[in-house]
């Protein structure tokens, strides 16, 4: 039987907006909704999900959040996540690993446990994404396989931006995409990641509104408030330029293709 688990990169010394894992939403912290959503997915249990931390005294606090909420923590390299995560599931020895990103704090469970269902069904596949929903929402899913596919062919040891890129963008993973499984999942005008401050002003908003302690709202629970309140949509679109500019420059990477030649990574 396979083992599945989840990984999410988090490091509290972010350049854009500093501790933002821990930054409070509706009393909790930020980290702990996303937890919340993780665990609710279809294939995970707690004891298997998994914040892939540094080493750094900087994110000691991050350690003893996650630990208090009954997730658990794995410590690496700094602004090298592939070597993070390969060791990480050497540790756990997982087969199956959900990736969630640790700025995506309303990630939709539903795709989380499509993406796993998706490996699961068909053994060819090493990775399976989501398009076309809100930028924040999607996660994805990829094999031990993939693991060491990828960590025996890239370059860039600094990949803390982009290094998904190195499953999905060099040929070295067979992937497949999922799209909106409904058109009350598609917002393409919101953006729900946590990079800066205005970012948390939105997250803030829509968890005043929708939050309780014992139901997850849903995505369409989220677009429809959007939809109707536009204010809050607004206040953070104006970063998304700005936000995919600077993933453009800094997700410079290098790996060995298939023909064992070196190769970057184009990420337009």
């Amino acid at each position: 039987m396979k083992k599945i688990g989840a990984l999410i990169p988090i490091r509290l010394a972010s350049e854009r907006l500093p501790g933002k894992a821990l930054k409070e939403i509706c009393g909790r912290p930020a980290v702990w909704h996303l937890l919340d959503r993780v665990c609710a997915s279809k294939h995970i249990t707690k004891e298997n999900v998994v914040v892939c931390t540094t080493e750094d005294v900087s994110d000691d606090l991050l350690v003893e959040a996650v630990e208090s909420y009954g997730a658990k923590i794995f410590r690496g390299s700094r602004d090298d996540i592939i070597q993070r995560f390969y060791d990480a599931i050497n540790q756990f020895q997982f087969d199956i690993i959900l990736q969630v990103d640790g700025d995506d704090i309303l990630a939709d469970p539903l795709y989380m446990g499509l993406t796993i269902q998706t490996l699961l069904d068909d053994e060819s596949l090493d990775i399976a994404t989501c398009e076309g929903l809100p930028l924040g929402i999607a996660s994805k899913s990829f094999t031990r396989n993939a693991m060491e596919r990828v960590y025996r062919s890239y370059k860039t040891t600094q990949n803390d931006t982009g290094f998904i890129y190195f499953f999905t963008k060099t040929g070295l993973c067979k992937q497949h995409i999922i799209t909106p499984m409904s058109d009350k999942h598609i917002c393409n005008e919101s953006r729900l990641t946590l990079d800066y401050l205005e970012d948390f002003e939105v997250f803030k908003a829509i968890f005043e509104a929708l939050y309780t302690n014992d139901k997850l709202f849903s995505l369409e629970d989220i677009n429809n408030y959007l939809k109707t309140h536009p204010e809050v949509m607004n206040l953070n679109l104006f970063l998304d330029e700005q936000y995919w500019q600077r993933t453009n420059e800094k997700a410079k990477l290098q790996y060995i293709n298939n023909e064992n030649e070196l190769n970057y990574i184009s990420t337009l």
